[in-house]
């Protein structure tokens, strides 16, 4: 990775915000040193008072690039775990055909049991393919130790036929081409994809995008290209969408264009009578980046019920 280029300064000041939010890097061995999971959490001695949220990313940047942007404001109010998912980061395993969403699940149960006293109940929010873990969390861990669960621009219901248009729309001949972007062109194409208002990418020049691809897509590329060939949404025999007991949210950017506003709908209505949906005006698929202040509020109403005025 190139040391001094614009993406590894980005980098270093994102994780300089997840620090100055009081978050500490940590990386937690698991499966008798099979599996590591690395990432921030709350530091020691933090507040029992203060809930816990686990913060689950999405295909592509780490987590310090997806949730700069939450870290200040809800480090105010929770006991934040913010972990990089298997394959990201620092976080790995040696573990065989591992390379589920459920197979995530487990690390990220196994990093929260870690971390957090036992018997405290979490929420989990999960954008994306975060989103597709976090429902699996809520799953094997149950309402005992998951209280709510946030599910944004995250499609369970996604099946071969989203695939193919969501090829058409990126002008790409496999999955992995559109979310592993290896040229400037590719990258441009998918930021097109991600945001709504893209217009800000129009005039990055070509080294900026080719530096960006080459520091946060090229990292461990073949076992992502694993995680992607081996999501089980889709397969009937694997994984089947069902209610959840726990109380969900499901936050939609108005003009997603990876997961369109017609599956949040469909979501929501499969996911049962504890879901509600909330979609998020002018923004695509990364609206915790596009309007970050409404992301959070929509976050804070859920997850604390009482009237709050801290962001």
């Amino acid at each position: 990775m190139p040391s001094l280029g614009i993406a590894s300064l980005l980098d270093g000041y994102f994780r300089r915000r997840f620090a100055a939010a009081g978050l500490v890097q940590e990386s937690v061995p698991l499966d008798g040193g099979a599996t590591t999971v690395q990432g921030w959490r709350f530091p020691p001695g933090a507040s029992e008072e203060l809930p816990v949220l686990v913060l689950l990313h999405g295909f592509g940047p780490l987590a310090t690039w997806q949730w700069r942007r939450q870290v200040g404001p809800l480090s105010r109010l929770f006991r934040l775990v913010v972990p990089d998912l298997l394959f990201f980061g620092g976080s790995g395993t040696a573990a065989a055909g591992a390379r589920s969403e459920s197979h995530q699940a487990e690390a990220v149960a196994g990093l929260v049991a870690a971390v957090v006293q036992p018997g405290t109940r979490v929420s989990v929010a999960g954008t994306s393919y975060g989103g597709f873990v976090a429902y699996h969390v809520a799953r094997l861990l149950g309402p005992a130790a998951v209280a709510r669960v946030v599910i944004a621009s995250s499609d369970l219901l996604k099946a071969d036929a989203d695939d193919r248009a969501l090829l058409l729309r990126g002008g790409a001949a496999r999955v992995e081409d559109v979310m592993l972007p290896s040229s400037p062109e590719r990258m441009r194409r998918l930021l097109d994809l991600a945001y709504h208002r893209p217009r800000r990418f129009s005039f990055t020049p070509s080294f900026v995008l080719r530096d960006l691809a080459q520091y946060l897509y090229t990292d461990r590329i073949e076992e992502k290209k694993e995680l992607i060939k081996g999501i089980t949404l889709g397969d009937i025999d694997k994984f089947q969408l069902t209610p959840l007991p726990q109380e969900v949210l499901v936050l939609w950017g108005e003009h997603d264009q990876i997961f369109p506003i017609e599956k949040a709908f469909k979501v929501a209505r499969k996911l049962g009578a504890n879901a509600r949906l909330e979609i998020l005006k002018n923004t695509g698929h990364m609206p915790q980046e596009e309007d970050s202040k409404k992301f959070n509020e929509a976050l804070l109403n859920f997850l604390l019920p009482a009237p709050n005025s801290s962001l």
